[in-house]
């Protein structure tokens, strides 16, 4: 099956030989390449070494296949620039921009940055799931594997983490400001992304998503048949009083995750997410170096093919074929006569999250590496683009405040709902939103450089757009939404969620 094959979840192997067996095959497939090591492969636990540089493969060709090229990780940035080119010009539909404010907020996410790592920037983690795990300081990863006996090797670990973390991910859209969870473990209180993430850890700990009652540490197609949105409720302590946000969307997305990890080439014969491990390393793109290196586009192929069934039908569709996180957006297209597909602003937030998350731990735990990671774009979620509004460089036009505060005060009457600080309304597939997401990505590149310039940080220092991500424009997000509106701590303009896009 290529340089790895299908290995017995249940098998004991020592890591050298682990390694070893992945060495002896890298003449074969190590490139002559120049060597580079990427800033975002630098922190962390994974070892700092260099790894070739990768050639990528271009983009679909949208005018052959505009489905293909829309669920491509290029078309979000490429759509995204399109948005941001008309915002040069002044001629977005929704949002007015202060260009006069892109330094203050620059210099915001460096004060956030600086407080937190300076000087050590190099010690800065690539954003993702892992560090919501460790929340109040506490290494819970780390935990887990140590917990895990000898006689489970580096990849069974590897999967094993693969599988909560996907989860975790698909479970990690926004909770809701009433929302919080309880630890069975410490008794301790969490909220938001940091309480999702615990919530996720304890249901994997207990068994939640495993159909093997001698292995509660995983998550196969069976296991995930048992959930049901009461068994998630109770798993996440929802209640009346205790309301998560897209509860049934979340547990529809676990749902339908069972019957997608049934593509045995990708989940394996038990239908795990981990599985894709053994794929993505014995694919003809991953190269054999002093490393193993994966291309990023060849782990976006697995997520946006393996999990396509789990998204709702109702999104947006090109062809017959579902795009998934993608949405018609009226600044599209650039210039008449325009073809379908140009009206389409694609996102695929959550895939991207999930690229991200599922990263860390092959690398941090086998030393993966992975190239084109630059990629991966800022995610277009809440606190990154609430926190470009919340700086005054974004700024809503005076008809969509009135539309969306109107929306806000009709939802307001429903029994549950928010109703402490006003702030303007839209469902997730309005203009609005998909013209604010899009703006988010193009930022928070032009941002990144800014940042770069700021630090003082030259070649082979400069901060990767994770890193920007994790270190500053994600936690200042919510730093100042907890700032402009103390009680509830929500973004500048609320989402309708369905538990499944934010």
């Amino acid at each position: 099956m290529g340089l790895f094959r299908r290995k017995d979840s249940k098998q004991s192997s020592n890591y050298d030989n682990d390694r070893e067996s992945f060495v002896s095959v890298s003449s074969a497939r190590t490139s002559s390449a120049s060597l580079k090591v990427p800033m975002s492969m630098k922190s962390g636990n994974s070892l700092s070494l260099p790894i070739p540089e990768v050639p990528i493969a271009p983009p679909p060709d949208p005018n052959l296949d505009p489905a293909a090229y829309l669920r491509s990780i290029h078309a979000v940035r490429q759509r995204s620039r399109v948005v941001m080119d008309k915002a040069k010009r002044n001629q977005l539909n929704h949002f007015d921009i202060d260009f006069s404010k892109f330094t203050a907020t620059a210099s915001y996410i460096v004060s956030i940055i600086k407080r937190d790592y300076a000087p050590d920037y190099h010690s800065i983690p690539a954003h993702g799931r892992w560090q919501h795990f460790d929340v109040g300081g506490r290494p819970r990863i780390n935990q887990l594997l140590q917990s895990w006996p000898s006689t489970i090797d580096t990849f069974e670990r590897t999967r094993r983490l693969i599988d909560l973390f996907l989860v975790a991910v698909l479970l990690d859209a926004g909770s809701g400001n009433k929302w919080q969870y309880k630890s069975k473990e410490s008794g301790k209180i969490y909220r938001r992304s940091e309480g999702l993430a615990v919530a996720s850890l304890e249901m994997f700990k207990a068994g939640l998503f495993s159909s093997d009652p001698t292995e509660p540490c995983q998550v196969d197609g069976a296991g995930l048949k048992k959930i049901t949105v009461e068994v998630l409720a109770k798993g996440m302590q929802h209640s009346e009083n205790n309301p998560l946000a897209g509860l049934e969307g979340r547990a529809g997305l676990l749902m339908r995750l069972s019957e997608a990890l049934n593509n045995q080439e990708l989940f394996g014969v038990d239908a795990r997410p981990g599985n894709m491990l053994d794929y993505l390393l014995s694919h003809q793109t991953t190269l054999a170096s002093s490393v193993p290196i994966i291309s990023v586009p060849t782990l976006w192929n697995v997520l946006m093919d393996g999990l396509s069934p789990i998204w709702p039908p109702s999104r947006t569709q090109i062809d017959g074929v579902s795009i998934g996180d993608a949405w018609r957006c009226s600044t599209l297209p650039s210039s008449p006569p325009a073809k379908a597909w140009e009206s389409i602003a694609p996102f695929h937030k959550l895939t991207q999250w999930l690229c991200y998350s599922l990263m860390a731990p092959m690398t941090r735990v086998m030393n993966v590496q992975f190239s084109g990671t630059e990629l991966l774009t800022g995610l277009p979620e809440y606190r990154n683009g609430g926190l470009l509004i919340d700086m005054g460089l974004l700024n809503l036009k005076p008809q969509d405040i009135e539309r969306g505060l109107e929306a806000y005060k009709a939802n307001s009457m429903i029994k549950g709902q928010p109703n402490v600080e006003v702030v303007p309304l839209f469902p997730a597939d309005d203009d609005v939103i998909v013209e604010w997401r899009a703006l988010t990505v193009g930022f928070l590149d032009e941002l990144l450089e800014e940042v770069n310039r700021l630090l003082g940080l030259g070649d082979g220092e400069r901060l990767s757009l994770a890193q920007m991500l994790e270190a500053g424009t994600w936690k200042g997000g919510r730093e100042i939404a907890e700032v402009s509106r103390p009680n509830t701590k929500e973004p500048p303009i609320m989402i309708l969620s369905d538990g499944t896009v934010f």
